[in-house]
């Protein structure tokens, strides 16, 4: 039996925000982790063929780069090998006419194609990002505070004092508002509007669900003010880092490592016993980086007076499932918009709200979608050394799919397991890009496809294949992470805690319920 102050299960990378954290603090930390390799949901490897470096599920790290574990760490980060690649040429959505609208960070760029749309959206655009100037302060900073919290308080008093009680009524409204509501409000134009609405699918939210529009305004305006970022050599650069600047700082990670159970005595957690019958004991605190439904549904024993509690952890709802496809490419795709659109990190195939709608309507009725809505992303376009000389990478992304299938809203696909269907399913993906970029499908020189169900044997926090660990829904977000009243990341059981995206402040790469977690722990 080996004992430390803190275990962390699972070494996603909020779980090793909080263990570097702690070993800085002083504490003795060991992560545990079930998979032979750590990273959770931020990994890269060689899925097709070799030389080829995939980011499995995430790819984008510009929460990460502008994150407080990142500015609290980063010169150890930077030692210990951290690589980050700006991409100036952030986002773009193409439209079925053969033209595309984009955010790049030179602003009179992306104003100027705004622009050749409607003059008035242009100078809308210019308000906005002034708007976002003020907003980012005091929305980033209660983002970044344990909910509810002190801190929390101090942001929204200090926003107060400088910007007056409207700000607050207007902040209060976008955290409330749908993204069509809110986009209709300030643009005119359909094309610009569908171009940040389609943010709102990285989430899960669709153009008329509550609680939506300040993912689209968020990313929007913050590409544009400051660049997308993504990993050097993959997005797992900052599982790496991560994982050695803990062993520098004297923790320990243990790989292949799955726990069978959380131990307790006397109402508290006082370690975990791994699956192969190995005791690791806390004295100060058990910390799972998981599900809440799969730490009370399996690691943790049940008990009457926590009843309550364990069936709301039960009925955490997961959002709607994903699809990665990874391809191996000879060549990027010729965008029908243009050959600019090769230069862009994210190209978004989602023309309209209302395919939005439709796509988010048929996937949680259980219905493959007639035509998904994809983020097709070019990582090769902003770093090279991911692939071999002069060959690339496709990051596929398929948002809103069903975790389970009911049938197919086109009724070409019969199979309605996972394991049947994803292959018919990723044919149909490609078919549509290649729609907007002819000839696809000659530059294709291997694939890789991860269904819903791959997704979650890989990472069981998917449920379902939801990539963000629990929906984002407002009965589910802020106050409500994951259940009303636990938003701290305490549990009732004593000495152990949740982190990770099932937690505020949700998914992302910004490690921010970890490190939350570390400061309120160890300060």
């Amino acid at each position: 039996m080996r004992t430390y102050d803190a275990v962390i299960i699972g070494a996603g990378h909020n779980g090793l925000a909080a263990a570097v954290h702690l070993a800085a603090k002083g504490w003795s930390v060991a992560v545990v982790e079930a998979k032979d390799a750590p990273g959770g949901a931020v990994k890269t490897a060689e899925l097709t063929l070799p030389g080829f470096r995939h980011d499995l599920a995430a790819m984008n790290l510009s929460m990460f780069a502008g994150s407080a574990f990142f500015a609290t760490y980063k010169q150890d980060l930077i030692e210990a090998g951290l690589g980050l690649v700006p991409a100036p040429h952030c986002f773009s959505s193409v439209f079925p006419d053969g033209t595309s609208l984009g955010v790049s960070t030179d602003l009179e760029k992306t104003v100027a194609e705004i622009h050749a749309l409607s003059p008035a959206d242009a100078d809308a655009w210019r308000a906005m990002l002034q708007r976002f100037g003020v907003d980012a302060p005091h929305i980033f900073g209660l983002l970044g505070s344990p909910m509810p919290s002190v801190a929390a308080l101090k942001v929204l008093w200090k926003a107060w004092r400088a910007n007056g009680t409207e700000w607050l009524y207007r902040t209060i409204r976008l955290l409330m508002a749908t993204p069509r509501g809110f986009l209709d409000a300030h643009f005119e134009n359909d094309r610009l509007k569908a171009m940040m609405a389609a943010w709102g699918l990285h989430l899960d939210f669709a153009p008329d669900v509550a609680g939506g529009a300040l993912f689209p305004y968020l990313e929007s305006m913050a590409n544009q003010a400051f660049g997308m970022v993504i990993g050097q050599g993959g997005a797992d650069t900052i599982i790496k880092a991560m994982t050695t600047a803990l062993e520098q700082k004297g923790g320990t990670l243990m790989l292949g490592a799955p726990v069978a159970s959380v131990e307790m005595e006397g109402g508290r957690a006082t370690g975990v016993l791994l699956a192969d019958g190995c005791r690791i004991t806390a004295k100060k605190a058990v910390i799972a980086n998981i599900n809440p439904t799969l730490l009370f549904g399996k690691l943790v024993p049940t008990a009457p007076e926590r009843a309550d509690f364990e069936r709301k952890a039960a009925a955490f709802r997961p959002g709607p499932g994903a699809m990665m496809i990874h391809l191996a490419m000879d060549s990027l795709p010729d965008w029908t918009a243009g050959s600019a659109l090769k230069d862009f990190a994210y190209v978004h195939i989602a023309p309209d709200m209302q395919m939005m709608s439709r796509v988010y309507a048929e996937a949680m009725g259980g219905l493959l979608p007639a035509e998904p809505a994809l983020v097709v992303g070019q990582p090769t376009a902003i770093d090279p050394s991911r692939a071999p000389e002069g060959k690339h990478v496709l990051w596929v992304q398929v948002r809103v799919l069903p975790g389970e299938i009911r049938g197919d809203a086109l009724g070409t696909i019969s199979a309605t397991d996972w394991d049947a269907a994803k292959e018919a399913y990723a044919d149909r993906v490609l078919a549509i890009i290649e729609r907007y970029a002819p000839g696809l499908a000659t530059k294709i020189l291997a694939r890789r496809v991860y269904s819903p169900l791959d997704l979650e044997r890989e990472n069981a926090n998917l449920i379902g294949g939801d990539s963000l660990s629990g929906s984002h829904h407002l009965d589910q977000n802020f106050l409500f992470r994951p259940i009303a009243g636990y938003s701290r990341y305490k549990t009732p059981v004593g000495s152990l805690y949740m982190c990770g995206a099932s937690t505020w402040p949700g998914a992302g790469t910004g490690a921010g319920s970890g490190f939350l977690l570390a400061k309120m722990l160890a300060g």
